[in-house]
């Protein structure tokens, strides 16, 4: 039975301001470097066919990255069956199943788009939850593979990662004729303009990640009809997380904005350098969607 996808406009909102305050900031870097005679054009070729690549193939480079491998329905008949499930709620093709045998318990979805996907839990999650909390965590990564988060994220860190190419070659640009001088002013202000921009991406991409999350727990909350499960499954998570050898979080902490909540090592960071919300937030707003739903 497919359930309505309704909207939350105050969220979708605060994620279009941020994709715009992006293009801006994009506009204003690629100006600024037209401006100054830096051909781009060479840097963007190069950072265009890196970010094709990861876009194209980056559920195969996720699961290798990992370590996980794809399962048949004859291997995991339940967590087949789970998916199959969620995914005629949600309208979904369904997608390749995966797993990854490690304790740290977590799950991520990958793939372009929902006919490309891919969805992976971990054997630590799979043994620390409930069969409903499995199933409220399923649908949050199915909630990503909805909102086509792999290729949103690809595409509004494209000139993050440029800038940051700027910032690591630009001596490169600084040797290609003219007043050395003259030419050496205009690559440090380049530069500085570079670090700028990388920056002020970097926090604007990590904002919009938090929104996807917010956006893949309503979405989960919808599907499954039971936002509570997912709280309960968060909570659960983010206790046996603390209790995960350092080692092993370290082994994983590279594909944290993948993650359900992040594998990671150490102190916190802060919410504003975060790809998540901290899980108390997200609790909150699942309990008050599951005293609406009431």
């Amino acid at each position: 039975m497919k359930r309505k996808w309704e909207r939350d406009l105050g969220l979708q909102g605060r994620m279009l301001f941020t994709m715009f305050l992006l293009a801006v900031v994009y506009l204003f870097f690629l100006a600024f470097l037209t401006y100054y005679g830096t051909p781009p054009v060479f840097m963007i070729l190069f950072i265009g066919l890196f970010m094709g690549i990861q876009y194209f193939y980056s559920d195969k480079l996720v699961l290798w990255t990992m370590g996980a491998h794809v399962v048949s329905e004859s291997e995991e008949p339940q967590l087949h069956g789970m998916i199959t499930r969620l995914c005629a709620i949600a309208d979904l093709p369904k997608p390749q199943v995966a797993i990854v045998r490690t304790q740290v318990p977590n799950a991520f979805a990958t793939g372009r788009s929902p006919n490309k996907a891919v969805v992976a839990v971990t054997t630590g999650i799979m043994d620390k939850l409930s069969p409903a909390e499995l199933e409220a965590v399923l649908a949050h990564e199915l909630s990503h593979v909805k909102n086509r988060d792999m290729a949103i994220m690809t595409i509004a860190s494209f000139i993050s990662t440029l800038a940051f190419y700027f910032v690591r070659y630009s001596l490169y640009f600084g040797n290609m004729g003219g007043d050395r001088k003259k030419e050496g002013g205009s690559i440090l202000l380049v530069w500085l303009v570079s670090i700028a921009v990388w920056v002020v991406s970097f926090l604007l991409i990590r904002a919009l990640s938090r929104y996807r999350e917010y956006s893949a727990d309503r979405g989960a909350a919808i599907i499954t009809g039971q936002p509570s499960d997912l709280a309960s499954a968060l909570m659960k998570i983010s206790g046996v997380m603390a209790r995960v050898p350092n080692e092993d979080l370290r082994k994983v902490e590279g594909m944290n904005a993948f993650f359900i909540i992040p594998a990671i090592s150490g102190s916190s960071i802060m919410d504003i350098f975060s790809t998540h919300p901290s899980v108390e937030k997200r609790i909150a707003r699942l309990e008050k969607m599951q005293q609406d739903m009431s």
